[in-house]
């Protein structure tokens, strides 16, 4: 209860000197501030990053593998001469993996139609990607239908002359009135619109957003475009008694029986999965976070010999009273906890500005733009951690400097 008693009795002189001193107690802040600042800011912005990518992730498919002719692996060694003369996926691979794999819960061939055009009446939407897939395609990519319907099995195996609209691709489109029902020219033909999806925004770094997109049956799409130059794939979600490695070794047997490949020859195929996006941006998001940190650091550090600086004057300056408060019988301890919390609240103010800095970034940018930045407790603890370890540091030189000093020479050297 004692040391209770002096602790209180210490933060009372403590604030008391912040006080009286705004204007040097406001500067010593900024060091701190900034450091604090820079080392949320960016573990903010990463985790943003990461949480927007891990959403498009999703909606590609966390369980799902794609069999393509190019791997999702990039960088400045990628061997693409390797994968040129490769061939693309064909329906009819589709079809004979479809009738004999045992770990796929759907199964869908899609190929991707860019930079097309729909018009309706005098609006036009350019720059439309037409995806055309089978039947499971809406199951794999996880559509959200806000208004009418997908397609049904009959329309998709007859190549129906229908389409689901993406929500940006609707509003522009159909302004001022309801779009279902409708036909929309695309692809040189009159097609139907039978659903609307829900908007979704897009993302930051990977964009599966539907909303600039259109939907059409494969077989349908089939009729009109020679599907092997748009990259088809094969896109397979596995069951949830299987894991993807099992899968994956189950759908290279099988591929490469379909292709009737040698032993001793290389796949012709490649089996993707979201993995190989978010471990290669890990490596980044990584890197991004050290040199954050480092800098962070840095400001911080600095801003700490700025506080120690700041408190090595304050025990200049109030050596007479340190002096008269040891005649007093003030113990050793009561003059360093003094100095010592001073320079922690110093340090805790900074590291709550900096933060309060930042949430309000956050809510400029919600209001700006709609993105919402992720702030986690993780980091608000580690901006207390280090605001009272700076603190500590900076502080405990002068405190203890000013709980040694002589109280009779103390007092002379006013």
């Amino acid at each position: 209860m004692l040391v209770i008693g002096l602790i209180k009795e210490s933060a009372k002189f403590a604030l008391s000197a912040l006080k009286d001193n705004r204007t040097r107690t406001l500067l010593s802040l900024l060091g701190v501030t900034i450091g604090i600042l820079t080392i949320i800011g960016v573990f903010s912005a990463v985790d943003t990053l990461r949480n927007n990518i891990e959403d498009s992730v999703k909606k590609i498919g966390s369980n799902t593998l794609y069999i393509e002719k190019w791997p999702w692996t990039g960088g400045p060694d990628f061997p693409w001469w390797k994968y040129l003369n490769r061939p693309e996926p064909k329906y009819e691979d589709f079809l004979a993996l479809k009738e004999r794999i045992t770990t796929a819960d759907k199964i869908a061939y899609i190929i991707n139609i860019g930079g097309s055009t729909i018009k309706y009446k005098n609006n036009n939407a350019s720059g439309v990607m037409i995806s055309a897939g089978t039947q499971d395609q809406y199951s794999i990519q996880n559509f959200n239908v806000e208004k009418g319907r997908y397609f049904v099995e009959s329309e998709t195996r007859a190549g129906s002359l229908v389409t689901v609209l993406g929500a940006t691709i609707a509003e522009g489109l159909f302004p001022n009135s309801d779009p279902l029902g409708k036909y929309v020219n695309m692809l040189g033909r009159k097609v139907q619109v039978v659903g609307i999806l829900k908007k979704e925004g897009e993302g930051v770094l990977i964009n599966t957003s539907p909303d600039n997109s259109a939907f059409i049956p494969f077989e349908l799409a089939r009729n009109l475009v020679n599907y092997d130059n748009f990259s088809p794939s094969i896109a397979i979600r596995v069951m949830s008694k299987y894991s993807l490695a099992e899968a994956e070794s189950e759908i290279k047997v099988l591929m490469r029986s379909i292709h009737r490949i040698a032993p001793q020859r290389e796949d012709d195929f490649s089996i993707n999965q979201t993995t190989m996006i978010t471990s290669q941006l890990d490596k980044l998001f990584g890197i991004v976070n050290l040199a954050g940190f480092c800098i962070g650091i840095f400001s911080v550090l600095v801003g700490g010999f700025g506080i120690a600086n700041i408190m090595f004057v304050s025990v200049k300056e109030r050596t007479h009273i340190i002096g008269i408060q040891k005649a007093l019988g003030a113990k050793n301890f009561f003059i360093l906890s003094q100095f010592l919390i001073e320079s922690i609240v110093l340090c805790l103010l900074g590291g709550a500005i900096g933060l309060s800095i930042v949430f309000l970034i956050t809510l400029l940018v919600k209001l700006a733009i709609g993105m919402t930045i992720v702030v986690s407790l993780k980091m608000v603890l580690l901006t207390v951690f280090i605001s009272t370890l700076i603190g500590l540091i900076s502080g405990i030189v002068p405190a203890l400097m000013a709980s040694r000093l002589d109280p009779v020479e103390a007092i002379r050297s006013k």
